[in-house]
């Protein structure tokens, strides 16, 4: 067992650094571990991937760490706090387990596949009185940050339309993310999270009424969510306050730069928008308008990426238990599931 390192809180008492295991260390995995070690607040103490290359890169940026090789070894640590960037479909499951074994979570996204594996995690983390967070990174850009405080002070008026967008010029290079199985669905399911997400925190996760959409696999409609995956989508989502969301999203659209990403709110006395720079993926900027006038809000550059990891990480260390925020995460996944057309009572 690797000795506590202490931290002091504001208040002078003393609280153990967090003991952290991450489950998957890809690029994304890695990246995360950099942004949470740069708060200084947790201790890496284990890393399992079945990539011996991939566990060794990781290993350089936290070299005390144990090199396991699995979930169990790492519980068997009795860390603190588990980051998984696995495959989505091991992320329920891997979840509820770490959760009942008392270690806080933070997981890639989707946290499951259907509205039931998430609500499944959501009462796991709830029982266990242990912080759950979600890489929903989009949320930690300052353009989102400063869309949602204009939202939030009323100046847009009533917000009556919103339009989000992800469209992306490559599609996943793994072949799970091709098996819905183990995807649990195509651009929806990669991109359309984050969007659906996007619309739903910003505007405080009013409840949603109807929703359709409509899968396309090359090109044609999508026959059979059991066998394929989409790679475009077009919905509708219809929230009570009577606001309207279209939603679009794609893998490999012949769209003449490298993604198209945005995100809109259109109210009664204005609107607002993030919008990325020249097909980047990481470059965003947020508009605010009014009529036929704008004013630019946020430019780059902005380290957004690692922020959700470093942001939970450090609320960990500050003590937090179980945030009943968690349970949007459902309302997302039943969301999603309702665009699949898949039942959720």
């Amino acid at each position: 067992m690797v000795p506590q390192a202490m931290l002091k809180t504001n208040s002078g008492t003393s609280l153990a650094r967090p003991r952290l295991g991450f489950l998957g260390v890809g690029w994304i995995g890695r990246h995360r571990m950099q942004a949470i070690l740069g708060t200084g607040a947790v201790d890496v103490v284990a890393v399992a991937d079945p990539s011996s290359e991939m566990a060794a890169e990781a290993g350089k940026l936290a070299p005390d760490a144990q090199l396991v090789s699995g979930l169990d070894d790492i519980l068997d640590l009795g860390v603190d706090g588990v980051v998984i960037a696995t495959p989505s479909a091991m992320h329920a499951e891997q979840s509820i387990r770490a959760l009942e074994r008392g270690a806080a979570v933070f997981c890639q996204k989707p946290l499951g596949r259907t509205m039931a594996e998430v609500h499944a995690v959501v009462d796991a983390a709830r029982k266990a009185d242990r912080l759950l967070c979600v890489d929903l990174s989009y949320r930690f850009t300052e353009g989102m940050r400063h869309i949602r405080e204009i939202i939030d002070s009323g100046e847009l008026g009533h917000v009556y339309a919103v339009d989000v967008v992800f469209h992306n010029a490559y599609g996943p290079d793994k072949p799970w993310f091709y098996d819905p199985a183990l995807s649990g669905g195509g651009c929806v399911m990669d991109l359309g999270v984050h969007l659906v997400d996007l619309a739903l925190w910003t505007l405080n996760n009013p409840g949603v009424g109807s929703v359709a959409g409509k899968l396309f696999a090359d090109g044609a409609p999508l026959k059979d969510t059991t066998s394929q995956v989409e790679d475009y989508a077009v919905a509708t989502v219809e929230l009570d306050t009577g606001t309207v969301v279209q939603l679009a999203c794609s893998w490999r659209l012949q769209a003449g730069s490298d993604a198209i990403i945005s995100v809109t709110f259109y109210g009664t006395k204005g609107g607002v928008s993030l919008r990325n720079v020249n097909g980047s993926f990481y470059d965003f900027t947020a508009e605010r308008y009014w009529g036929k006038s704008r004013e630019t809000l946020t430019t780059p550059p902005d380290e957004w990426g690692g922020r959700a990891a470093a942001d939970w990480a450090s609320r960990l260390a500050a003590g937090e238990r179980f945030d009943p925020a968690a349970e949007q995460l459902v309302d997302v996944a039943k969301v999603l599931d309702r665009i699949y057309g898949r039942s959720f009572e």
